[in-house]
């Protein structure tokens, strides 16, 4: 690891925004599908291993130790990007996804017990072109 990791990785765990409980929930996205594969939780030591080991590391609260993805199953997460939210209080890590990342097998722990909420469409919003037409777009599209 070079000075320069070392710094930014210290900047990095300065400014992210752990809970009272000293914890900062890690969403784990798979680089290839783009899928949610998990939710996770890290410490201060968890996340600084994560960002300079290339492995995903949890702080498991239920056993109240260290658990590196993979380590027992063979179900590994290599990280290939990760980046703190607008207010440094989540993290999405990118990871190349060996194996299913869910305890249960699945791929994904969002696949295990899907919901039916009811769902909604955004509201058609009117927009003017450069030429003075004016189209109508949902607000999704507006956004993209």
């Amino acid at each position: 690891m070079t000075d320069s990791t070392s710094t930014s990785t210290e900047a990095v765990l300065d400014r992210a925004r752990f809970g009272a409980d000293g914890l900062l929930p890690a969403v784990v996205q798979e680089e290839s599908s783009k899928d949610v594969l998990m939710l996770g939780w890290m410490d201060r030591e968890a996340l600084r291993r994560t960002l300079t080991e290339g492995r995903v590391t949890f702080w498991s609260r239920s056993r109240q130790e260290y658990w590196r993805k993979g380590d027992t199953s063979g179900h590994a997460q290599y990280v290939r990007a990760a980046a703190l939210d607008c207010d440094d209080d989540t993290l999405l890590v990118t990871v190349q996804q060996v194996g299913a990342a869910c305890h249960t097998g699945a791929h994904s722990c969002f696949e295990v017990d899907p919901l039916e909420p009811v769902t909604a469409t955004a509201p058609v919003q009117a927009e003017t072109d450069a030429t003075g037409k004016t189209s109508a777009t949902t607000t999704a599209e507006a956004i993209r």
